[in-house]
């Protein structure tokens, strides 16, 4: 499955396989309330853009939804970001040890696509997000 999966889920792509999945809410909605509120609308590139700076600054808080929300953009290569496997392997990872359940599965998924080198990358990055984060806090 992998990002053929997430692709899948989230409206991207029909189908693989035979595999059936409901279109969850759909990248567009993304799943964080602070979105859902209609503090972003999606009118155009910029309003994609803007998604993006918006879910980096709630990440920058510790917004897990955020940090999910990230890992969807990337892994899917949608709201202006480039399909970056190890970006969203960094996102998810991030999510996923704060407890988000579907971060875990996501996470699971792509780590299938991705080679050793690029796991690892990935956790050296959440880890620098983490170091980063605590700097901030003191």
């Amino acid at each position: 499955m992998g990002v053929n999966h997430l692709l899948t889920m989230f409206g991207k792509v029909g189908p693989v396989g035979g595999f059936e999945s409901p279109p969850l809410q759909g990248v567009r909605e993304m799943s964080t309330a602070w979105i859902q509120t209609g503090k972003v609308t999606f009118a155009d590139e910029r309003s994609e853009d803007l998604l993006v700076a918006s879910c980096l600054a709630a990440a920058a808080q510790g917004d897990i939804s955020a940090y999910y929300d990230l890992g969807v953009a990337y892994s899917t290569g949608s709201h202006g970001v480039d399909c970056d496997l190890i970006e969203a392997h960094k996102w998810f990872n991030l999510a996923a040890v704060n407890g988000h359940a579907e971060a875990q599965m996501c996470r699971a998924d792509i780590s299938d696509e991705m080679t050793a080198r690029e796991i690892a990358e990935a956790q050296r990055r959440a880890r620098e997000w983490i170091s980063a984060s605590v700097r901030k806090a003191a």
